[in-house]
């Protein structure tokens, strides 16, 4: 199979524009044209579907793009392991993360990475919700959550310790807590899954924070709209140490039971497909960000 026209291919699909793809190779139109179809004709399917006046993948073609880009991390891999050259970053890189983490610390960081790659651009989906990294053709994604899945790898990026906290006037008005069964009559944010989490002190002593037991009244599927909801004095929640450190410090909120953490085994992990070799602009991307994110997180420990 030609590699050159399989990197055409994985170039048409990220820009949907196969004219555009072909001049990022130096190739004109028509001879772009022809070498994609000369690969439908060579795998015996349409990867792509052509009008006047737009390009779109196929079924086929959103089944094939996942091993395409394969094809091409083993040959930018191959090629390194005979000591032909590093293999440039290249292409568009689709990356999944939560929108309030992505707002606070790597947002910031992107032009400084867009410079240092200048053949890379970033393809950003951010949302709380998750997405499915194979069904979405992302290269990669970052996640809070443990690692499960048997089709995804991982590298950790930071913990993810998370606290319960409150408003002082929340506090004021409701009373401080000494003991986690006090969180039955104190009125509880919960996100939304509305699932039960464990409570763990340094010396191991276990409870757990339960919204279906307290006053639940508030229910969010977004962690930048809990964090205002309890700035603004709606109750207590259990949130990321990372979004709410700030506050932590200024005291615009305060732990509730600050012996006490959340032990749900959540890591900030940069997940993606399990593939023999990662592509070197996704590999770039992930050092850049346990570069700067990583080593020396901005929010501590719990």
């Amino acid at each position: 199979m030609d590699t050159d026209s399989v990197r055409l291919f994985v170039l048409a699909a990220e820009k949907l524009n196969i004219s555009a793809a072909g001049r990022d190779l130096g190739m004109a139109p028509a001879v772009a044209s022809a070498r994609l179809a000369k690969l439908e004709t060579t795998l015996g399917a349409d990867l792509l579907h052509r009008s006047t006046r737009k390009v779109s993948l196929s079924l086929e073609g959103e089944e094939f793009l996942p091993y395409a880009r394969e094809i091409l991390a083993q040959e930018d891999a191959g090629r390194t392991a005979l000591g032909l050259g590093k293999p440039n970053a290249t292409g568009r890189l689709r990356f999944a993360a939560p929108s309030s983490f992505a707002q606070l610390y790597i947002a910031p960081l992107l032009p400084e990475f867009l410079a240092l790659h200048a053949g890379v651009d970033l393809d950003l989906r951010l949302s709380d919700t998750a997405f499915d990294l194979i069904e979405g053709s992302f290269d990669l994604a970052l996640r809070s959550a443990p690692l499960t899945g048997s089709s995804l790898k991982g590298r950790k990026l930071a913990d993810d310790d998370r606290v319960l906290c409150a408003a002082p006037a929340y506090l004021e008005t409701h009373g401080v807590l000494t003991h986690p069964d006090d969180l039955a009559s104190h009125d509880l944010i919960a996100f939304k899954d509305q699932t039960a989490k464990p409570l763990v002190t340094d010396t191991g002593e276990a409870a757990q924070v339960d919204p279906g037991q307290g006053r639940c009244r508030l229910i969010v599927d977004d962690g930048a709209s809990q964090r205002v909801a309890t700035l603004a004095g709606a109750g207590i929640s259990a949130n990321s140490l990372w979004l709410v450190h700030r506050d932590l410090a200024d005291g615009s909120l305060v732990r509730v039971l600050p012996e006490y953490r959340v032990d749900d085994r959540s890591v900030l992990w940069l997940v993606y497909p399990r593939t023999n070799v990662l592509t070197a602009k996704v590999r770039v991307f992930i050092d850049f960000l346990l570069a700067r994110i990583g080593k020396a997180p901005a929010w501590g420990r719990a």
